[in-house]
C-alpha cells in the first residue's frame, strides 16, 4: 500500500482517505454508542463476557470454520485479503481479523468471537457482489470488530440457542427471551453503526447503495434503481395505518437486523450529515480518548436521537406517542379515527372521515402518505 502526499490511501482507481487513530465512537449510532461507552466503563466487563468462554461455542465455531472453510490470504481469496488489509488500514485497526469464507449460497456475513473477532462471509455473497460493494462490507465487518460488537453478537447467539433449548420451561424462557430481545434491539443499532463504517472505508455511497439493494433483490442490478428503491423505506416508514404500525414491530422484533430499505435510508442520511464530513476532514474523537468518555453525555445524545426520531417520524404511531406528550384533547377519538380509517366505525355506517378524521400522520384517509 502507499500513501498520497496528504496522508490519504491510494488504491487503483482514487484516493482514500486514512484514519489514524479513530476511534469508534465516531460512527456509532447514538443508541450503540451509549451502551458501549456504559459497558467499556464497567471495570472488568470484558473478563465477565470471556470467562463465558467455556460455555460459548466459539472454539467450536473457530475450528468448525477452520476445518470447513477457506481462510482467506494471499494464497486464497487474495483479493478479499487485500480488502481486509486495506480495511484495517483505513481504520487503522493493528491486527487482521482472521477471515473466512463459507460454503453457503445465502448472502450473509458477520464478526464473532469472544477472545479475537473472526470475519464470515458466504460464497452467496462473494458471488453477489462487486469489488467496491465487497469493499463495504468487509469495511462494515472490520467496524464491527472496532466497536467490540463480535462479543456480544457471539453472547446473542449463544442466549437465540439456549431459548431454543429452554423453550419448555415456561419462566426459564421468557427471562431469556427479554435479554434476547433488548439484545437483539441494540444490535439492530449496532448494524446501522458498522453500514458507517463501511462507508468510511469504501467511501463510495453509491457503492453501499447498490450492495444494500442487491441484498434485498439480488444480482439484477439493471432492473433496480435506488431512488426507486429509497422511495420504499419512506413509503415503509410513513404509510398505513396503526395497525400496521404495530405489525412492523412484531416483524422486526425476532431480527437482529433493520430491514434493508431502513439501512440503506439512514446510511444516506448520515453520508449527507456535518458528522461524516467532519470525519471525512479528520476531525473525530481518537482511541486514547475513549477512556474519558462521559457515560452521562452518550445516554443524553441517545435520548436525543429517539426523541428526534419520534419528533421527524411520519409513522402514525409515533404521531399518536407526539399527540399523547402534546396532551391532545380528544386522544380517543384520533385513536379511533386512525384505527378505523378507510373503513365503518364502530356503531356508524359512515366513513372514518368526518370531524377529527384523518390518521396522526395527516394523510387523507387512504391508508396511504406515500409522497
Amino acid at each position: 500500500m502507499t500513501e498520497s502526499p496528504d496522508g490519504s490511501e491510494r488504491v487503483p482507481s482514487r484516493d482514500r482517505r486514512r484514519f489514524p487513530g479513530i476511534s469508534s465512537r465516531s460512527y456509532e449510532h447514538p443508541a450503540d454508542r451509549s451502551a458501549l461507552v456504559a459497558l467499556r466503563k464497567l471495570s472488568g466487563f470484558d473478563t465477565v463476557f470471556k470467562t463465558l468462554s467455556g460455555l460459548l461455542p466459539e472454539r467450536s465455531l473457530r475450528l468448525l470454520f477452520l476445518s470447513d472453510s477457506v481462510r482467506v490470504g494471499e494464497q486464497q481469496f487474495a483479493h478479499l485479503n487485500d480488502m481486509l488489509r486495506d480495511a484495517c488500514h483505513i481504520l487503522d485497526l493493528e491486527k487482521v481479523p482472521p477471515m473466512y469464507v463459507n460454503q453457503d449460497p445465502q448472502p450473509n456475513a458477520m464478526c464473532i468471537g469472544l477472545d479475537e473477532p473472526i470475519i464470515v462471509v458466504t460464497t452467496g455473497l462473494v458471488e453477489l457482489l462487486d469489488e467496491e460493494e465487497m469493499r463495504a462490507v468487509i469495511g462494515h465487518e472490520v467496524g464491527h470488530a472496532l466497536s467490540g460488537h463480535a462479543v456480544y453478537r457471539t453472547v446473542l447467539l449463544f442466549l437465540t440457542n439456549l431459548a431454543l433449548k429452554v423453550a419448555w420451561i415456561p419462566l426459564g424462557n421468557v427471562a431469556i427471551m427479554a435479554i434476547v430481545t433488548a439484545l437483539r434491539e441494540w444490535f439492530r443499532k449496532s448494524e446501522l453503526s458498522a453500514d458507517r463504517a463501511g462507508l468510511l472505508v469504501g467511501q463510495d455511497l453509491e457503492a453501499s447503495m447498490r450492495g444494500l439493494m442487491k441484498l434485498a433483490g439480488g444480482n439484477h442490478l439493471h432492473q433496480m434503481n435506488v431512488d426507486a428503491f429509497l422511495k420504499q423505506a419512506e413509503e415503509y416508514e410513513s404509510g398505513g395505518d396503526l395497525r400496521d404500525s404495530v405489525l412492523k414491530i412484531l416483524n422486526v422484533l425476532p431480527r437482529s437486523h433493520p430491514f434493508t430499505t431502513v439501512r440503506a435510508a439512514e446510511l444516506k442520511k448520515w453520508a449527507a450529515s456535518r458528522d461524516y464530513q467532519r470525519i471525512m476532514d479528520g476531525h473525530y474523537p481518537r482511541r486514547d480518548e475513549d477512556k474519558d468518555a462521559s457515560v452521562s453525555d452518550s445516554f443524553k445524545d441517545s435520548a436525543t436521537h429517539y426523541a428526534d426520531t419520534v419528533r421527524n417520524s411520519k409513522d402514525p404511531l409515533m404521531g399518536l406517542v407526539r399527540d399523547i406528550a402534546g396532551g391532545a384533547g380528544d386522544l380517543g377519538g384520533k385513536l379511533r379515527d386512525t384505527v378505523f380509517r378507510g373503513g365503518s366505525r364502530p356503531g356508524g355506517s359512515g366513513p372514518a372521515g368526518g370531524k377529527g378524521s384523518g390518521g396522526a400522520n395527516g394523510s387523507d384517509g387512504s391508508g396511504s402518505a406515500e409522497k
